[in-house]
């Protein structure tokens, strides 16, 4: 029997069942599209978690019509997606069952993946910070997903235990305050980051900032063991890894922690229990605004904000779920975009890492994932999907002009795929 003769005895099937029950009134679905005619791929995301989040359960069709939502149809469903400005389109039986079919058909590069319990989702970020210097508070807010805050002291405390998904804010692990010293060492709002970081230090008895990172950083690794999702972007990224690595020496010279950084440090790296990263060399200068050679903004700044495009890989949906949904979007081409850091140098990437976006005919990885004991991790490199080099002070972004921003969706598929069944969870 030929796929095609599959399809139609699938068809066939699924219609018999929708028009039978009740008077024999068709079960109807509600599909939210989310290929390029969809009004608003962002708001999409909020009501799929929100429905979640009322004990429901739904389909995601991966790769199918650029990643659509498929739900059981309720008039609170539809009013809402009114209400948000989302298109989407009512089907009854047949229609439903020639979508599944195609969602299944041998000959798709497409799968179901059905979504059922949605992860409670907190943001690593300082008191300090500003909402929208954070492109992932900034689409959780505008999809209306809800999540709490929280920071050092609540991770030592261990606080962590109460949530599933984790964002960190664009956080400095290595205990230098952003390598911002050089540009920003006298500005009031620096030495105010400055000032916060130390007093959390000393209340938890650490005698340097960068003791008090490691050791968050640590419980940040605990929390991934045991069956946390990490997402990170800019900068949080490569000196998560890095405090990691230079747990052994000190990195940082005296204006960052009042004694000199050991010239050797870089003989000194362990990177055995680094994330994603290793082999790589720390920058030692305090006045160059840079980590390590992991980072490739300044290569990436060669190429002209018109010439910086990253293209996300295709993975079977069948044989690679999660990296399928964390690619869901309806454009394999993306706007790069800037941040403290931009870019991953793909050698030095562990091998146990997922390439999930990258700048074509380069080393220059721009999206990772990978898995650490029970819980995954995906790093996403520069700041801000829609500003291309956002710079301390810029406004935010209004993400009612980029309603459809790709670079968006991809936060947003983060914060959705541990909605999936558990079974599918491995890479």
């Amino acid at each position: 029997m030929n796929n095609s003769t599959i399809a139609k005895l699938f068809v066939f099937l699924i219609s018999f069942l929708c028009f039978t029950g009740s008077g024999g009134i068709a079960q109807v679905k509600l599909l939210i599209p989310m290929e390029p005619s969809q009004t608003n791929h962002l708001k999409a995301y909020g009501i799929a978690y929100r429905h979640l989040l009322n004990g429901k359960e739904l389909d995601w069709l991966l790769n199918y019509r650029g990643g659509s939502f498929l739900f059981n149809y309720e008039k609170t469903l539809e009013d809402e997606c009114r209400n948000k400005g989302v298109s989407f389109e009512l089907l009854n039986g047949t229609q439903t069952a020639v979508v599944y079919a195609d969602a299944q058909s041998d000959g798709n590069n497409t799968q179901i993946e059905r979504l059922e319990k949605v992860a409670k989702i907190a943001v690593y970020v300082p008191p300090n910070a500003l909402p929208w210097d954070d492109a992932v508070q900034l689409v959780l807010d505008y999809a209306e997903i809800p999540y709490e805050k929280l920071w050092d002291e609540e991770v030592l405390t261990g606080k962590l235990k109460g949530f599933d998904w984790l964002h960190l804010h664009h956080e400095d692990f290595t205990g230098q305050y952003g390598k911002f010293f050089a540009t920003y060492g006298s500005s009031p709002w620096y030495l105010n980051q400055k000032m916060i970081n130390e007093e959390m230090a000393a209340k938890f008895g650490f005698r340097k900032v960068s003791q008090l990172k490691l050791a968050v950083v640590r419980k940040l690794q605990e929390y991934v063991a045991n069956g946390g999702f990490l997402f990170t972007m800019c900068s949080a990224t490569d000196t998560y890894d890095i405090a990691l690595a230079a747990a052994g020496t000190d990195i940082c010279e005296t204006m960052y922690d009042g004694d000199p950084s050991d010239p050797d440090a870089n003989s000194k790296l362990n990177f055995g229990e680094c994330l994603a990263f290793e082999n790589f060399t720390v920058d030692l200068n305090p006045y160059v605004y840079e980590y390590s050679n992991i980072d490739m903004t300044n290569q990436l700044l060669s190429y002209g904000q018109f010439n910086d495009n990253f293209k996300l890989v295709e993975f079977s949906a069948r044989l690679d779920p999660v990296p399928t949904m964390l690619t869901q979007s309806h454009t394999y081409i993306i706007s790069g975009f800037m941040g403290q850091t931009t870019g991953f140098n793909k050698q030095f990437l562990k091998k146990n890492v997922t390439v999930l976006g990258m700048n074509e005919g380069t080393d220059i990885v721009k999206y990772i994932h990978g898995n650490y004991g029970k819980g995954t991790f995906t790093f996403f490199g520069g700041h801000d999907p829609e500003d291309y080099q956002h710079a301390v002070g810029d406004p935010k972004t209004e993400l009612d002009l980029y309603p459809h921003s790709p670079g968006y969706r991809l936060i947003l598929n983060n914060v959705l795929f541990p909605a999936a069944k558990k079974k599918k969870l491995k890479t």
